[in-house]
């Protein structure tokens, strides 16, 4: 099946940094897209750029149904979930039990739409000194990692009535991420990046325009998920890998710094900063980004994942090097004015 002029997709999640993304190309492909936006969602520029906008939430099935008929949906990406959340039973509710409210729905359907479950690297856990593959088995050290992971189990019980496939991507960065923005932001100001301990973890990396393509291939001949174990219907999506060091390099340069000071923190001063983290977002009542929940995450060792899959299956490769998709990112805050 391809993207083509006239199809029909339905997006959730599409307010959100990857999900504006992943509508603008499927509308440069020509496909009719709708959007499954919540109603407090700003969502004018996706109406603007020609998507039709279908109010809902992932939890309500009975909005999700109708979505999905008034969109005619023969795909869907499913790609709402949360990266912070006040309480962690928030991130079940979201990315656990909101994809399998998508997708009761969507085996409801006359005509059943191939789903696209937009997973995370945090569902599979950290890598060690190999690279993490789809057939390795899932050990999420977050709140957050074993909520994507639920949203996984939920699409393997779903696997026999629906055609699914899982897209895990890794670090995800460019244009309009206020996540990676904490990291270039203490470099702009200040030439600073922090690391922990000796800074030589490495972390996979990808730029958000190369991912949407691969979401886009795997939806169109991806392999369909089977939930036995073996890893097939699942794709990672990584650019390129560098040390926590070396990534403060990048960044630099990609900010037009020559020399970029690197700050080791040992672990307890971490789990310090993400103890205040969760103060402070209780507090204001509003998730902050470095909280303990992502300090665990860092702590965890590298974070890795191998796109080997991904490359000889659906003959997917980054448009870019990771440099130059750093240096758009960079100057796309410039130009909004962030930095």
């Amino acid at each position: 099946m391809k993207l083509v002029d006239g199809q029909c997709v339905l997006v959730t999640g599409a307010s959100g940094f990857i999900g504006k993304h992943l509508v603008a190309r499927l509308i440069a492909r020509g496909c009719r897209v709708s959007c499954l936006v919540r109603a407090t969602a700003q969502a004018d520029d996706l109406r603007a750029a020609g998507a039709t906008l279908c109010i809902g939430d992932v939890n309500d099935r009975a909005g999700v149904a109708r979505a999905l008929a008034a969109a005619e949906a023969r795909v869907v990406f499913h790609v709402a979930g949360l990266v912070r959340a006040l309480h962690h039973d928030d991130f079940m509710q979201v990315n656990a039990q909101g994809f399998a409210t998508v997708a009761a729905a969507s085996a409801a359907q006359v005509v059943r739409p191939v789903l696209v479950l937009i997973s995370s690297l945090a569902a599979a856990g950290p890598s060690g000194a190999a690279p993490k593959q789809e057939s390795d088995p899932p050990l999420p050290v977050s709140a957050y990692g074993h909520s994507k992971l639920a949203g996984e189990q939920a699409a393997g019980r779903f696997a026999g009535m629906l055609p699914i496939t899982i897209v895990r991507p890794c670090i995800v960065f460019g244009p309009g991420d206020a996540g990676t923005f904490e990291l270039f932001k203490p470099i702009a100001r200040s030439g600073v990046h922090v690391v922990h301990g000796h800074g030589d973890r490495r972390v996979s990396l990808i730029g958000v325009a190369d991912l949407v393509e691969c979401i886009v291939l795997a939806a169109e001949s991806g392999e369909r998920l089977v939930p036995d174990g073996s890893g097939r219907g699942i794709y990672f999506a990584s650019a390129e890998d560098l040390s926590y060091r070396e990534l403060g390099s990048a960044l630099g340069r990609a900010l037009g710094r020559e020399r970029v000071r690197i700050v080791s923190l040992p672990g307890w001063v971490l789990r310090l900063i993400g103890a205040g983290g969760e103060l402070v977002s209780r507090i204001r009542r509003q998730p902050v980004w470095v909280g303990s929940d992502k300090v665990s995450e860092l702590l965890a060792g590298s974070w890795t994942c191998s796109s080997e899959k991904a490359r000889r299956e659906l003959g997917w490769s980054p448009d870019a090097p990771l440099a130059q998709r750093l240096r758009e990112t960079a100057q796309w805050y410039r130009d909004t004015r962030w930095l």
